[in-house]
């Protein structure tokens, strides 16, 4: 490998112009195309962008990707940071996540960098590293790294396991059952359970003879085709395409009704979680295995979760009358409606209860034989309070003072597992012992061949534009000077109430540390860092409260002198993309250099998108006059002027996005690099092989991180430390 031999730039060198140059971009004609929504007249010329089928737009979009390969390949340092990087990622230690025990044995997701796909493997019951055994492999299935795990559910006695498998980062799954003794698949695949749109999941029922499952009916109408989510059960070694429907439009399921099924804790019944788009409003179903469903609550009830216990209740996190979340329980016979006058037992507390996240099988609540165990976010960071099941508190379990909190895992008898993730210290499992309270490190522990010893986490707080305090964290080496020169990386997001939780930097913000530069990562509004308030002020018609906040966290880091406009670097994706598109056109002076992921940008028409109905309950609607006033307000697209001095910008999308449509990219590309002033470089990349990010092969990730990278290099006037 070729070693990076020269030192970092000192703060008080002149800043550098770019390595590289850049050859323009290639021929865009701008179109005429005028729309007039709710009375006002929407210019839209790169509408013909939109179009992936026209040949024209594909030839488009390999010119504006040669254009950028050719920019960033040129780079003298471009390979040395590639190999690098790959050498520190590969030479990382593999990681564990989303643990299920079952029967004898844990499952878990077990991403080992050698390899393209994380795989599903199991564990003895003490969660020993030395005893995981592979059981589906990606990287066996498909040599090329294109094939993903969306999701696995185990059955109860662990000899089966139901998994959704993805191509090309589509998240558009089909559903395969295997043995667990050997590996192989015993039932005929089942395809349309899984699409970015709502998802999908699977639940054992208790005696394993089958499943309940998500699947997208198939419609005669194109556009409907991954919409009218619905549930069925299935019995082994029966034909699927006669499934019974279980939960659907009969029980008042939508076109962007959103299904997540649940039995992990042994109950003869399933449950269900709908969720209204991604509005983050619940409605909840107890699912008999004979008879019809129960509904238990509606949207109008203010739920943000809820499960079914081992004890047979329904345990669930209300915002009736209490923003930052209360626990309720509800014994069984189940009565329709009954949840919303079920008795708390958590009351509501100073700190927010995390909820929201049944994405992925994450649970917000977690249930062992005796004990509930409620995640909080406290401004960003997590805490972890132990209650009895009748809500007797028993304090907390142990995690650092900025750490962040994903996985709790309940064991078969009793104890719990749980991970724990610090900017500067790679994530490990610690197991709680029911038995005495006390907690111990176990053996998952990831390790990497990169130190943060050297660094140190400052948390900060910004004052934004109607005088709301924003917290950021900061991490940078110790004994940092602040004298206004160093490189500062600022990352957002700030929406869907998705709260920036703490997790180890890596190999890649260890490259850019070691370069002099600094990682902040801002809680803005439209996340849940103080719960649902902190979501709610961040959404619909207080959108604008997010590009403030952002910008005042911006705006801290240089008056702390911490850095200067001109050493300010800005990242977000996807929701965080939209922030980015947003900074770029109402604070083009803010930062140098922005690097914008997947992002939305035409908000004037991003609900034509495949993914759009489910976002109107975050971000409102054209149709309704004072959203699209909004929406039109903020819209980066819309807001691109010609002859501004616009920051240099690396607009990366992926060609089988499920989530955010890669025409957002062009059509924002388009317009920069139309209207700029700056001579920077404005670049799309565009990736053949990847989508929203979620099933990337590692090989892909690796290339996207070390294009970021040498692009900020480069930008912010950086030479690699060696």
């Amino acid at each position: 490998m070729k070693a990076l031999s020269v030192v970092l730039l000192a703060g008080s060198v002149a800043f550098a112009a770019a390595a590289a140059t850049i050859a323009p971009p290639p021929p865009t004609p701008a179109g005429t195309d005028v729309e007039t929504i709710q009375g006002t007249s929407v210019a839209d010329p790169y509408r013909w962008l939109e179009d992936w089928n026209d040949p024209k737009v594909k030839a488009w979009s390999d010119a504006q990707n040669a254009r950028t390969r050719a920019y960033l390949d040129a780079l003298p340092y471009r390979g040395a940071v590639a190999a690098r990087l790959a050498a520190l990622i590969k030479a990382s230690s593999p990681s564990y996540y989303q643990l299920i025990a079952r029967g004898p044995r844990i499952f878990a997701l077990y991403a080992d960098p050698k390899f393209q796909q994380p795989m599903l493997v199991t564990l003895d019951a003490a969660a020993d590293p030395a005893s995981r055994k592979a059981l589906i492999d990606p990287n066996v299935l498909d040599a090329k790294g294109l094939t993903a795990i969306d999701w696995f559910t185990p059955s109860f006695d662990g000899t089966r396991v139901a998994v959704s498998l993805s191509q090309n980062g589509s998240e558009e799954g089909t559903l395969h059952v295997y043995d667990v003794a050997t590996g192989k698949e015993i039932d005929k695949p089942i395809a349309d359970v899984q699409f970015p749109t709502a998802g999908g999941s699977a639940a054992w029922a208790r005696d394993d003879s089958g499943f309940w499952y998500t699947r997208y009916p198939g419609t005669a109408v194109p556009a409907d085709r991954h919409f009218f989510q619905q549930a069925y059960f299935h019995k082994l070694g029966t034909d699927a395409a006669k499934d019974p429907l279980v939960l659907g439009a009969k029980d008042g399921l939508e076109r962007v009704s959103e299904i997540y099924l649940d039995t992990r804790y042994g109950r003869d019944e399933a449950f269900a979680q709908v969720q209204r788009g991604d509005g983050n409003r619940w409605a909840f179903y107890v699912l008999p295995k004979a008879g019809p469903p129960i509904q238990i609550a509606t949207y109008d009830d203010h739920f943000a979760f809820a499960t079914l216990g081992p004890d047979g209740a329904v345990y669930a996190i209300s915002r009736d009358g209490a923003p930052n979340g209360k626990i309720v329980r509800l014994k069984p016979p189940f009565a329709p409606m009954a949840l919303a006058k079920a008795p708390v037992i958590v009351p509501q507390s100073d700190v927010a209860i995390v909820s929201g996240g049944a994405e992925y099988n994450l649970l917000d609540l977690s249930l062992s034989q005796d004990r509930l165990f409620v995640r909080d976010i406290v401004g960003g960071p997590n805490q972890v309070r132990v209650f009895g099941l009748d809500g007797k508190a028993y304090g907390k379990l142990p995690l650092p003072e900025i750490a962040g909190n994903d996985d709790i895992a309940p064991l078969t008898n009793g104890d719990v597992l749980f991970d724990v993730r610090t900017y500067t210290r790679p994530a490990y499992y610690a197991l709680w012992h029911a038995a005495t309270g006390k907690t111990e490190e176990t053996g998952l522990k990831m390790t990497s061949p990169v130190s943060f010893a050297d660094a140190e986490v400052v948390r900060g707080f910004a004052t934004s534009k109607d005088g709301t305090k924003v917290p950021v964290n900061i991490v940078a080496r110790k004994g940092t000077r602040l004298d206004g020169t160093n490189p500062v990386l600022l990352y957002g997001y700030g929406g869907y109430g998705v709260s920036g939780t703490p997790f180890f930097l890596g190999p890649m913000w260890r490259l850019w540390l070691d370069a002099g530069g600094i990682y902040a990562a801002a809680n803005i509004r439209g996340g849940a860092e103080y719960g649902e308030r902190w979501h709610t002020e961040g959404m619909l018609l207080k959108k604008q409260n997010v590009f403030d906040d952002f910008a005042a966290v911006a705006q801290y880091l240089i008056d702390k002198r911490y850095t200067s406009h001109d050493r300010l670097a800005l990242q977000g994706g996807s929701n965080g993309g939209l922030l980015m598109g947003a900074e770029i056109t109402q604070h083009p002076q803010l930062a140098r250099t922005v690097i914008s992921e997947v992002g939305i940008y035409d908000m004037v028409r991003w609900e034509n998108d495949p993914n759009g109905a489910f976002n109107v309950p975050e971000f409102g609607s054209v149709k309704d006059p004072a959203q699209f006033k909004v929406l039109y307000g903020y819209s980066p697209y819309h807001h691109v002027a010609k002859g501004t001095s616009y920051p240099a910008v690396l607009l990366m999308t992926g060609a089988t996005d499920g989530r955010v449509n890669p025409m957002h990219s062009r059509k924002f590309a388009a317009a920069l690099q139309a209207a700029t002033s700056s001579g920077r470089p404005i670049l799309l990349r565009t990736s053949a092989n990847s989508g929203h990010g979620i099933g990337s092969s590692l090989d892909e990730r690796i290339a996207e991180r070390t294009d970021e990278l040498t692009f900020l290099f480069d930008q912010m006037g950086i030479t690699p430390a060696p």
